[in-house]
């Protein structure tokens, strides 16, 4: 499975990383964005199976991200679960109407994140 990280800090890219390797039966490959725009380049080249992408970024942020991905027809399915600090219940239903498919709050748990994704995954099948 080819998994998109989005995040502005490096720390954090490795942490969801590092969560997904304690998987020892997945094999993950991994590409990294430390921002929407580099992101949206990078899934409009490559085939992501699944996005893990923070809020609060330079240049394009995860919301906006999503918003730009659920635009577009051919992005419309992409499973996308948002990993932030913002944790208001305002921000979590602004970003579920943007389009996520999940919305998972800093600091997350290997195991959580596990079960996200293979909930989101499942979803969408």
């Amino acid at each position: 499975m080819k998994i998109l990280v989005v995040d502005d800090s490096r720390i954090m890219r490795n942490i969801v990383k590092n969560s997904l390797l304690s998987d020892k039966k997945a094999n993950h490959e991994f590409v990294e964005a430390d921002n929407g725009v580099d992101a949206f380049n990078i899934i409009e080249k490559e085939n992501i199976d699944i996005l893990l992408v923070d809020w609060n970024m330079p240049h394009l942020n995860g919301l906006d991200l999503v918003k730009e991905l659920r635009s577009l027809p051919k992005h419309a399915k992409l499973p996308i679960i948002m990993i932030t600090s913002e944790a208001a219940k305002y921000n979590v239903i602004e970003a579920v109407k943007a389009g996520v498919n999940d919305y998972m709050i800093k600091p997350i748990k290997d195991d959580k994140l596990l079960e996200k994704i293979d909930q989101v995954l499942e979803s969408v099948k």
